[in-house]
Order: C-alpha cells, then structure tokens, then sequence
C-alpha cells in the first residue's frame, strides 16, 4: 500500500473506510473523525451476521454508509483504510485496497496521531480501570467548561442521547483530546501525553519486565505524570514521571487523598471527603457507583482533570 496519511492534515481531504466500525476502539475513532468533516464509511462481520443490529441502526442513522465485509465498499483510489493490526490479510476489504493501492492505517496509528496533534493531550493508562476513569476524566472536562475531544472504548453512559446511544466518543475541542491507551499491543509507546495517568500495573498480556518497561516509559514521555500510589507496581515507577501529582485512597503518601473515616458507603453511591494535601484544602465527593475501586477511579479522574488546569474544588 501507499505511504501513510497525515491523519492530522485535512481530515475531510480524502474518505476513510473502517474495516470493523462497529468494534470498541474503531467506532469511537469513526464518530470522531465524521464528526470533524470527514467522509467515513465501513464494514463489520458482526453487521453482516446480523448481530448487534442496534448499534449498526445507530451508526446508520448518523450518517455512515455500511457496506458487506466483501470489498464491496473500496472502490476509491483515494480512500484510506482503517483496520485493526489484527486483521488479516486475506481481508477482502485488505486485499482490495492493497489492489487500488490505499494507505492503511491502524487504530491505534490513527489514534496517537490525532492525540499528539492536540494542544492538551490526557493519557489514561493501566491494566485495568481505563474505560472508567477515562470516561470520568471527560465528563469532568466536560462540566468545567472545557468541551474536549474523548476516545473511550466503552460507552460513556453520561454522554449517552436518543442520538447517540453508543456514547464512546465525544468530538470536541481538538485542542483537548482525551484518550485511554492500550499497553497490550506496545502501541502505548506513540503517544506524547501532556498529561499522563498511570492507574495500575498488574500482569496481562505482557511480562512485568515489559510492563514496568512500557509503563515507565510512558510517564517518561508525559510532560506531567499522575500515579496511583495505592498501586505497589505504579508507584515503584514515580521516581519516570515529570512534575508528578499522586493520588490514592489509602496510602498517606498520596498528595490527593480521603480524609480518613470520612467515606460513607451504600449499595448504589458513595461519599467521601477528598484532601488536597498540597493546600490542605478539604473538598466534598458524592459518587453515584458503589466500590472503593471506584472510589479510586474518581480520585484519579480529579487527579488527571486538575493536572489539565482543572481546579480541584
């Protein structure tokens, strides 16, 4: 295939196609890319099997043309392909471009490219916890007036609309791009945080060598680091992270924390007094999930936001 895009350049310059547009980290990066002008179109085995036809309903309805996974749908030189590294290349939409000669680009090269495009970009990484502090972080963002651009791999319930009832992108400012990032696969390792939230390290997929590896590297790459100190692993590796801002339910060390005694917990929500340590400020925090884990979530969702100039009260 052809040299790659700049997937920063125009956007609207030439039409994409997504090979698996209704997968978890191909549909967000779809609506955004549409929603900033684009023309995009694509395909999915599950949208041919009849599964899920809700989410295809959706799509439908907002505009993206869906075609059969038969390579029916490339048909422009011009074109630009998205497709997950995991395809195959025996793909007839692969084959078909490869045919006419298309650039391919993964989600994840599509993804890091419109992140380190932005002015702010906020990295959410760790092996678990992603989905949800991310989705947290943004409508924090969202609520402090900051209207930024989120890439989430689930959907975000907040941001859920009669419109768009597969939430799992927000387009906003592209000045703002807030996006977890996927160590599974090394491409963690293109991002170029402004901001970068390291929640946990635990094993999966890779070895702890790699992880620590990756994971430190990643704070390295971060012109501010924000680490979970309750995390044994992510706090062994604050010593990589720059101008770094830790938070943590349990550990004193933590510069934002709870003040102790004070979490109130029921079946459904929960409520706890967030300290500040930096300006021995104290700030209420109700929270409409059950669970210290996601007590912890929220703390680093504070945690990333105010390291992104949101203040903390």
């Amino acid at each position: 295939m052809s040299d790659l895009p700049d997937p920063t350049a125009d956007l609207t310059a030439r039409p994409w196609f997504f090979c698996g547009i209704g997968g978890s980290g191909m549909q967000p990066l779809a609506a955004i890319l549409k929603g900033r002008g684009a023309e995009v179109a694509g395909s999915d085995r599950s949208f041919d099997q009849g599964r899920t036809p809700e989410k295809f309903a959706a799509l439908e309805r907002q505009g993206f043309r869906l075609f059969p996974q038969d390579g029916s749908g490339i048909d422009r030189a011009e074109q630009v392909l998205v497709a997950s590294a995991a395809v195959e290349d025996t793909v007839p939409e692969v084959v078909r471009a490869k045919e006419l000669g298309l650039p391919r680009l993964t989600r994840a090269d599509l993804n890091a490219a419109l992140f380190n495009a932005a002015e702010t970009g906020v990295a959410v990484a760790g092996t678990s916890g992603k989905s949800t502090v991310t989705g947290m972080l943004g409508w924090i963002l969202h609520h402090a007036g900051k209207n930024p651009t989120i890439m989430n791999g689930a959907v975000m319930k907040n941001f859920v609309s009669d419109d768009r009832p597969f939430a799992s992108a927000v387009v906003g400012d592209a000045d703002l791009y807030v996006s977890e990032v996927d160590e599974s696969d090394g491409s963690i390792a293109q991002y170029k945080p402004a901001v970068g939230i390291l929640l946990n390290v635990s094993l999966d997929h890779k070895s702890m060598e790699e992880l620590r590896q990756l994971f430190g590297d990643f704070l390295e790459a971060s012109e501010r680091g924000v680490v979970n100190a309750d995390d044994e692993e992510a706090f062994r590796l604050v010593a990589h992270a720059n101008a770094p801002l830790t938070f943590g339910v349990t550990n004193g060390c933590a510069a934002l924390g709870i003040v102790e005694g004070s979490i109130a917990e029921g079946p459904t929500r929960q409520a706890a007094m967030v300290h500040d340590k930096r300006a021995d400020t104290q700030h209420p925090l109700t929270l409409n999930l059950p669970g210290r884990h996601n007590l912890s979530n929220a703390l680093a969702a504070i945690a990333g936001a105010n390291a992104a100039g949101v203040s903390v009260a």
